[in-house]
């Protein structure tokens, strides 16, 4: 029989445990171990002190400035105003319930402290910000825009090229204004310029190389025997009252959800698309409107190399003219070439390089005087552009126009239930007069399958949000989805939460049953043999007691991970925590079984032979380094500037009152505004 939804999965999973491999946690959090220690040494305090001087140097006033009422965040010169904690606050709230699979609301929120993790999110980033542009980090305009003009979702698709409209419409979609994105794409920009910057003058001693390879070149021998179901006796089949236990003791996860049954009224443009006609006049209406965006502007491939001085420019247009490589005359002048391939006008940054590279012939050089300063320019390539026909576009068109005129039918047919509904007919009698079809759909659970665990057609991810809105009975207004598509939903019925009876679900879960007594008994059985192991009876003798035969894996590295035979990542990792001599007890790799185990030898390395080895884990452990350092930095600047947060303002923006918790896991609970810095 299938298991229905949330039933319990008849086979449990013993405990597993990542093994120490590089890239493991177990080994980042020997490399952070090794930087924490390194941040204590004489080296660090060298570093962070001549860090503190720099912000001494170039100042950190204005922290004493008295903050406005209307700001949430407040660092430095940056502020963050309630209209902008909202939006990032609206962004965040989305991305939980895109996580989750269903909406929250704001007060559901707040009481899971998201607000306090945005407005600590918002008060590390202001606080990097106005630190880096406090030391003097920042960024030309000419840079930014370039940046931005480079992202492809500003780019018009039938051109190719930057649209400021819809530059603008996407920041509006995303409640931004262009100022507001700039100083974001700004503060990018100075990070990374900072990132860079610190990356390539960090060199961790030699000494942290050498315990790096220490750690990952150990060599361990390790015994290991196999404890099977053989080795226990089997369980009895469970009672019913066994099994009633064992349903109360994983209500949660064998709980049924609950289901409703749906009647649902769509109005949708692909129902009438087939059956519009469209006339000549709405082609030729559609074809006015459209032309400009179908026509393909000429596009040019062009090299750019900027130039110091006339002189230069000349010799580097000489040099471009007689066909050398454009990479070798801009690496010989210091700089690097900017390549346009086949790009239209309004892709080239500089406009008037773009308006001199538009008006000379293929493979022409000139030099340029531009915007951004002097530069050479060569055009490689020229595509013409073209100028698409009526005839040319007409199924397009025509599909277009035929989508247009069903979606004019439809909005009168909304139009006619919308006023049915609105005069006191329900659901059913209001699609009648509009001449709309009723569908049941249902049962269906809120994640949109049936009670057998398969997904219920007909449906959608709004439908179903809105359905699970409304009580019993309960009728939704016309929802739009977009493309011409919109419904209206009633529920019909509601089948609270509940467990399955025990007739229904009682093979499967005496499997799961028997499942986890067996583990249950095979735990036992290897705890006690490993027990014995370390009274100090010879592993062999042991695993002999049960049938079984001890196999020993030597020289077994932390590099060698996935290498261990019998051994699990949880044994792998136990293997490397217990120290010589040590026993443990872990899962089998391969089969329903565990292993006891035991440490023969340790072996380590011969560093001074590793040389190589030190060398090349240097690099790693100046990221990890840096991490290390990236992580602490926002903590530092709030401290240095004196961030202030405003928690109750914050709230007072989402329209919640402040959730009842320990004063001391909030301080906004007292009602009070906090300093970030403490």
């Amino acid at each position: 029989m299938a298991s229905g939804p949330g039933l319990l999965h008849p086979l449990p999973t013993l405990y597993t445990r990542r093994c120490n491999a590089p890239g493991s946690r177990a080994w980042k959090d020997f490399m952070l171990a090794v930087i924490r220690a390194f941040a204590k040494s004489w080296v660090a305090a060298v570093l962070i002190g001549l860090l503190i001087v720099s912000f001494a140097v170039f100042g950190v006033s204005d922290v004493f400035r008295t903050r406005a009422k209307n700001e949430v965040v407040h660092a430095g010169s940056r502020v963050i105003t309630p209209a902008e904690f909202r939006t990032e606050w609206d962004r965040a709230k989305q991305n939980v319930e895109q996580q989750s699979g269903q909406q929250i609301s704001n007060e559901l929120a707040v009481e899971n402290r998201l607000d306090v993790r945005v407005l600590e999110m918002l008060a590390d980033r202001e606080a990097m910000a106005a630190l880096i542009d406090k030391i003097g980090i920042r960024p030309a305009d000419a840079l930014v825009t370039r940046e931005i003009q480079q992202i492809p979702a500003f780019f018009d698709p039938i051109s190719g090229r930057f649209d400021k409209r819809l530059y603008q419409e996407a920041l509006g979609r995303a409640n931004l204004t262009p100022a507001r994105f700039e100083r974001s794409v700004r503060d990018d920009i100075a990070q990374a310029h900072l990132a860079s910057g610190v990356v390539d003058g960090l060199r961790p001693p030699r000494a942290y190389g050498a315990l790096a390879v220490i750690f990952a070149q150990e060599a361990r021998d390790v015994s290991v025997f196999a404890v099977g179901p053989a080795a226990v006796t089997p369980p009895s089949p469970p009672t019913d009252a066994q099994l009633t236990e064992f349903m109360k003791a994983n209500s949660e996860r064998l709980m049924r959800p609950e289901f409703r049954v749906l009647s649902v009224v769509r109005f949708s443009s692909a129902q009438f698309a087939g059956q519009v006609k469209v006339t000549e006049a709405d082609i030729r209406k559609q074809f006015d409107f459209r032309k400009d965006s179908l026509n393909r502007p000429e596009t040019r491939s062009l090299v750019q190399i900027p130039a110091k001085d006339a002189n230069s420019a000349r010799g580097l247009a000489d040099r471009l003219g007689k066909g050398e490589d454009a990479a070798a005359v801009a690496r010989s002048a210091g700089v690097d070439p900017v390549l346009y391939a086949d790009k239209p006008r309004t892709a080239v940054v500089d406009a008037k390089v773009g308006e001199a590279a538009f008006g000379m012939a293929s493979g022409e050089v000139r030099v340029v005087q531009g915007d951004l300063g002097l530069a050479v320019v060569k055009v490689t390539g020229i595509t013409p552009g073209r100028v698409v026909t009526l005839e040319e576009a007409r199924p397009m068109l025509e599909a277009e126009a035929r989508k247009t005129v069903a979606a004019e039918k439809v909005y009168e047919i909304s139009q006619a239930y919308d006023d049915a509904h609105a005069g006191g007919a329900n659901l059913d009698e209001a699609a009648a007069k509009a001449g709309v079809p009723v569908t049941t759909l249902g049962p269906v659970a809120e994640q949109g399958f049936d009670p057998t665990g398969r997904p219920v057609t007909g449906l959608s991810a709004r439908l179903v949000q809105t359905a699970f809105r409304l009580p019993e009975g309960g009728e939704s207004q016309i929802e739009d989805e977009g493309q011409g598509e919109s419904f209206v939903v009633r529920v019909d019925k509601i089948i609270p939460r509940a467990l399955p009876p025990l007739a229904e679900i009682r093979q499967p879960l005496a499997r799961a049953w028997m499942s986890q007594e067996m583990a249950r008994r095979l735990r036992a059985k290897a705890d006690e043999l490993a027990g014995r192991v370390r009274k100090g009876e010879d592993l062999a003798a042991v695993a002999a007691s049960i049938g079984a035969r001890p196999e020993r894996i030597p020289g077994l590295t932390r590099q060698g991970a996935g290498q261990g035979g019998p051994l699990s990542q949880e044994g792998f990792a136990q293997a490397f925590s217990a120290g010589k001599g040590g026993v443990f007890v872990a899962q089998a790799a391969n089969a329903f079984a565990l292993v006891v185990g035991k440490v023969d030898a340790i072996t380590p390395p011969a560093v001074a032979d590793n040389a190589r080895a030190v060398e090349q884990v240097r690099p790693q452990l100046g990221m990890t380094l840096f991490e290390e350092i990236g992580a602490r930095m926002p903590r530092y600047a709030r401290a240095i500037l004196k961030v202030r947060t405003d928690p109750a303002l914050a709230r007072q923006t989402l329209g919640v009152e402040p959730p009842k918790t320990d004063g001391a896991k909030d301080g906004a609970a007292k009602g009070g505004k906090e300093a970030a810095g403490k």
